[in-house]
């Protein structure tokens, strides 16, 4: 066939799909799309925030601290004190789970803000919003 296309087969020998290289699939994708009748949802689509996880975190809480709720973007300057209280919010929760990870989505600079809670302090990283990949994080095969 073509260094671009392995058709695959199941054990009988009926093809069952075809794998593309990413160079075929960028010519080939408008097309594709197109003739199977996919519509694309938009990338940017906000799902709602995981307000269930964080109660989970709060309600099995066993730092030695109180829950600290306060955020801020190093890379801004936004800030609050009580993200919860915040209306509209300065800061969307992205995840939070019991072992102590929270993250949060800066609503002004889009840039990433994760607390790590450990047993006897939290640390926190802040990464700006980057609009593309970072193609040496991307999988390969």
């Amino acid at each position: 066939m073509s260094d671009h296309i392995n058709e695959l087969y199941d054990k009988d020998g009926n093809l069952v799909g075809a794998l593309l290289t990413a160079e075929a699939w960028a010519v080939v994708r408008d097309q594709v799309m197109s003739a199977l009748g996919v519509v694309e949802t938009p990338v940017e689509q906000e799902r709602p925030e995981p307000i269930s996880e964080w109660e989970t975190l709060k309600e099995y809480w066993d730092f030695q601290y109180p829950v600290d709720v306060d955020v801020a973007c190093e890379n801004c300057g936004n800030s609050t004190e009580d993200w919860t209280a915040d209306d509209p919010r300065l800061f969307r929760l992205t995840s939070a789970n019991l072992a102590g990870l929270v993250a949060f989505t800066c609503t002004q600079c889009r840039a990433k803000i994760t607390k790590r809670h450990f047993k006897d302090k939290v640390t926190t990283e802040c990464a700006p919003y980057r609009d593309s990949k970072i193609t040496r994080k991307e999988g390969r095969y």
